[in-house]
């Protein structure tokens, strides 16, 4: 078994007494104080997220005749400098190798966001198709930090020199952070008002402590799930793999063809003839939680299997997204979730399951 990575942050985690656990190669807190806690805090206040774990390449040339444009379903030569942009890295089927942000740093530049998970196959499959420009993976020298919460632009504002009113939704700005270059991004995975932060790792921990100096509260990667899961965004591995297209996930949306990528083909004959799989979201009857893997039912027949599922605070039920065979399921039919302990009834629910206000 290889030794699990670990973030500079792990020290700070450490003395924060965090409960530790292994996420895709790394040793990674799921909590400090609490889940609910951290959900709280996050929903309600300001909460901070060490996502250093993630990939991070930059590619430099030109946009147009080094085929970086067709590698994803991001249309980078339409993309403004200072936005950034969610889309897939697909296979030939049409499958989801990754999803990822592509950010526009410049007319030649551009910085890529991949799962951990997915970093060496990603890098790989981009850098094989370029024809010319360089392609660096700066994963290792890269920290990140994500403050997320109501309260998450009163704190921030007090660390970086320009007024975050300006900074509008997937928006980033390059600036300076504690007296060293970040990238300062108005995004984030929980639905509440947000920042990811990019950073150098001798810069990370000493943020981190500021952070928390301002009443920042430290959140795992289980208060993470919940909020994502709350608002109805996918997690790759779950929702999304390389046997899942966009359009059998429920992001088709995010997909745009008016220029040329590799899977294109698939998911056009997909809108034109319909997929043998779509995505649903339920909630419960109960606080009781659907969890991964479970088997949906329909009519004495199992029809599906639930990708994520968890208890949600915020509506104080069980919420879950599945993928169902579309010949075999009927929206109108009563469903429920089977496993050795047992059976839950669920309902659908249009996403996201948490709406604010």
């Amino acid at each position: 078994m290889s030794k699990l990575k670990r973030t500079t942050l792990f020290e700070e985690h450490e003395k924060l007494g965090a409960k530790n656990i292994g996420f895709c190669g790394w040793e990674m807190p799921i909590q400090y104080e609490g889940i609910l806690k951290e959900h709280e805090a996050c929903r309600n206040g300001v909460a901070i997220f060490d996502t250093s774990h993630m990939g991070e390449f930059f590619f430099n040339g030109d946009l147009l005749s080094s085929g970086i444009n067709k590698t994803t379903t991001v249309d980078v030569l339409k993309l403004p400098i200072g936005k950034c942009k969610y889309g897939f890295l697909l296979n030939e089927n049409g499958g989801v190798i990754d999803d990822l942000i592509i950010y526009k740093l410049n007319d030649n530049s551009l910085m890529f966001v991949v799962n951990s998970s997915r970093i060496d196959i990603d890098f790989n499959t981009i850098n094989n198709q370029l024809k010319s420009g360089t392609f660096t993976d700066k994963s290792n020298e890269t920290s990140k930090i994500d403050i997320q919460g109501p309260n998450a632009k009163v704190i921030l504002k007090e660390f970086v020199p320009f007024n975050l009113d300006e900074l509008g939704f997937f928006n980033f700005k390059e600036s300076e952070i504690m007296g060293s270059s970040a990238i300062v991004s108005r995004t984030g995975y929980t639905g509440e008002l947000g920042y990811e932060l990019y950073i150098n790792n001798e810069t990370a921990p000493k943020l981190w402590r500021k952070l928390i100096e301002c009443k920042a509260v430290p959140a795992g990667l289980g208060a993470r799930d919940v909020l994502r899961l709350e608002m109805g965004y996918s997690l790759y591995g779950q929702e999304l793999n390389e046997n899942t297209t966009p359009i059998e996930a429920g992001v088709g949306f995010f997909v745009k063809y008016d220029k040329e990528f590799t899977g294109k083909e698939a998911l056009l004959r997909q809108k034109k003839e319909g997929t043998l799989r779509e995505s649903i979201s339920f909630k419960t009857d109960s606080k009781r939680a659907p969890r991964n893997g479970m088997e949906i039912w329909q009519n004495d027949k199992r029809v599906g299997v639930v990708t994520s599922g968890t208890f949600s605070p915020s509506i104080n039920s069980g919420i879950g997204i599945g993928l169902v065979e579309t010949r075999l399921y009927n929206k109108d039919e009563v469903l429920e979730l089977k496993n050795t302990r047992g059976s839950i009834s669920i309902f659908l629910e249009k996403l996201p399951f948490y709406k604010k206000g």
